[in-house]
């Protein structure tokens, strides 16, 4: 048996999303700082903090240079079910800046998702156009270098409706369709639960496709699933649904690297978590760290 190489890991800011991107009370530079003091090897960066300005940009870039640290991955989220053709073109436009903004920080990865499930949309309208969108923007990405990575997704910070490939079932046929070495999956098992599905189910079924990860635990506040489910439509996350600790919620680490260990995964993990503070993404970065060496350690 081969072993594949141990995977690399990545913070995403959860614990700093509003200051980034609403309020603007911590700048992309401070947040890379902090970033440097976790012991990881990169930083994933969202497309709703970033600045289209060649001097912001530089900054950044540089920024990353001098502690060390990559930006493998780049979180975007495309709405591709957009029924207006002048709103989904700019769409569209945004996500190849996106592209373009990732290939620039030397990054391989940039998300992409199916869009908003918006009430109106039937399943075959959606997945038509979202597989339409996925493909024209495939030899684009691989201009640039750049791996489109879709996401199970439960709903962006700042979107109404959730994800319209949410359930596992749409999510699986929409990446089937599209046959390409420049699209894959980034896998969170944490959204396959709030989709109320397992996730070792879904890894199971696109395991060979995944090529990134976003590390997570989650955890109900109060209520249940089905009550999460009636809080969708609202703007940003349902109030009942809380950030944790990396192994300290509903996911199985073992069985989820054990599973991606097998079929050679050896990229980024990237973790999102922190909603509690600092000490509790550090202790998710030592969690995982201790994780990989287990199960992607080489044998004697």
């Amino acid at each position: 048996m081969s072993w594949p190489e141990k995977p690399k890991l990545a913070v995403f800011p959860k614990c700093f999303m509003d200051q980034l991107c609403v309020d603007r009370t911590m700048t992309l530079l401070e947040w890379i700082d902090i970033g440097a003091t976790l012991g990881v090897e990169g930083l994933e960066f969202y497309s709703g903090f970033l600045e289209d300005d060649e001097c912001f940009l530089k900054s950044a870039k540089d920024a990353l240079e001098r502690h060390n640290l990559a930006m493998p991955m780049l979180c975007c989220s495309p709405d591709f079910t957009e029924p207006d053709p002048l709103r989904l073109q700019k769409e569209i436009d945004k996500e190849k800046r996106m592209i373009e903004i990732t290939a620039f920080f030397g990054g391989h990865f940039c998300r992409v998702l199916s869009g908003q499930r918006r009430p109106e949309l039937t399943l075959q309208q959606g997945v038509t156009q979202v597989v339409r969108v996925l493909k024209g923007l495939l030899p684009f990405a691989q201009d640039h270098g750049v791996v489109l990575i879709m996401e199970n997704h439960y709903k962006d910070n700042y979107w109404q409706f959730p994800e319209f490939a949410q359930k596992m079932d749409t999510f699986v046929e929409i990446i089937e369709t599209i046959d390409s070495p420049w699209f894959g999956v980034n896998f969170d098992p944490s959204n396959a639960i709030l989709a109320g599905e397992d996730p070792l189910v879904l890894l199971e079924r696109v395991k060979h496709r995944v090529v990134t990860m976003h590390a997570s635990d989650r955890f109900l506040k109060y209520g249940t699933l089905e009550e999460l489910h009636k809080e969708e439509d609202s703007i940003g996350y349902a109030k009942c649904l809380s950030h944790g600790a990396i192994g300290k919620g509903l996911n199985d680490y073992d069985k989820i690297l054990s599973t991606l260990r097998s079929v050679g995964f050896s990229s980024w993990i990237s973790i999102e978590d922190g909603l509690d503070g600092m000490d509790q993404l550090k202790d998710s970065v030592e969690f995982l760290k201790t994780k990989i060496d287990r199960y992607f350690r080489q044998p004697d």
